[in-house]
């Protein structure tokens, strides 16, 4: 069997506007994150192994992504892996695609889709945590789907946060390198932000959860285990939370188990799903109102993947 082989060429051309449409149209076509299959985590050598399987009508597949905590030392990828596509019916192979890229689409997309139904179409000030892959994919997300006008970058590594801010100002948006990374560090920054995007490795709070005004918008991305977390408990009690699922969100994110083991956050604070935010359905009261801010916390989910790599083989189709 020849099985075509999608590298990141072919998964960039589908566009962070095509992956967050993607991603929208299995949520309207009744996708549940509720009961998607969990992710698999495995210790191995050279880090962490996650297997992500998911399936739908149509389409099955499976990534297989490596974590690996040493490699950008080495001048390699932190993040490796494989996604394989396959037929739902007959479980035969469509396609091969790079994990790695596609993780490097999928998430920035996860959350400009949370962003195109929280935030209004002009976003004053971005402040931008991190200045990895993730980094620069949520910023090509959000640019295609609100008007910035400021960004600062903040990140532990000057040179990059300059050249992060650089590449921003090349696309036509003010932009500049802010304080380096770390709780205490940004706090200025949010103070004035009406978008905060948390992309680093970071495992303890990048900020003041306090700062950040009522009104702004925050999303965390960068861990997806249950004692890392990028925001604070005073961030998390303040907004309307909004999660992939509840079940991925209560197994795998510090963001807001550390909350919850402090007693200042409760399962029944989870204002939404992300199903629950595109259809509108059995929203929780905080998203109606326009006290605290609103967060939105990521920890990555198969559905996601399947969605964006069967969008990528159809796009790729002669």
């Amino acid at each position: 069997m020849n099985l075509p082989l999608l590298g990141a060429d072919d998964i960039e051309a589908l566009g962070p506007t095509g992956a967050v449409d993607a991603l929208e149209s299995a949520l309207r076509g009744g996708l549940d994150p509720e009961t998607a299959p969990a992710r698999h985590h495995v210790s191995v050598p050279g880090g962490e192994l996650l297997i992500m399987p998911a399936t739908t009508r149509q389409v099955t597949g499976v990534k297989i992504a490596g974590v690996a905590p040493d490699n950008p030392a080495r001048g390699l990828p932190r993040i490796t892996g494989s996604y394989l596509l396959l037929d739902a019916a007959t479980l035969l192979p469509l396609a091969l695609l790079d994990g790695a890229a596609l993780t490097t689409l999928r998430t920035p997309a996860v959350s400009a889709l949370a962003i195109r139904h929280l935030t209004g179409p002009v976003v004053r000030h971005l402040v931008l945590f991190g200045t990895g892959p993730q980094a620069y994919g949520h910023l090509a997300a959000v640019l295609a789907e609100r008007r910035v006008e400021r960004v600062t970058v903040v990140g532990r590594n000057p040179d990059r946060a300059e050249a992060l801010a650089e590449h921003t100002r090349r696309l036509g948006v003010d932009a500049r390198a802010g304080q380096g990374q770390g709780r205490g560090h940004g706090a200025g920054e949010v103070a004035t932000a009406d978008l905060v995007l948390c992309c680093t490795t970071s495992a303890t709070p990048l900020f003041d959860g306090s700062l950040v005004p009522d009104g702004a918008t925050v999303v965390a991305v960068g861990s997806h285990t249950p004692d890392a977390r990028e925001v604070d408990t005073a961030l998390v009690a303040r907004s309307a939370v909004v999660v992939e699922s509840r079940a991925a969100a209560l197994a795998e994110a510090g963001d807001l188990l550390i909350p919850l083991a402090e007693g200042a956050f409760g399962a029944e604070d989870i204002d939404g799903n992300l199903a629950e935010l595109v259809t509108g359905r059995n929203l929780g009261g905080k998203l109606s109102g326009s006290e605290g801010p609103r967060f939105f916390k990521s920890v990555g989910m198969g559905w996601e993947d399947l969605a964006v790599a069967a969008a990528v083989h159809r796009n790729s189709a002669p």
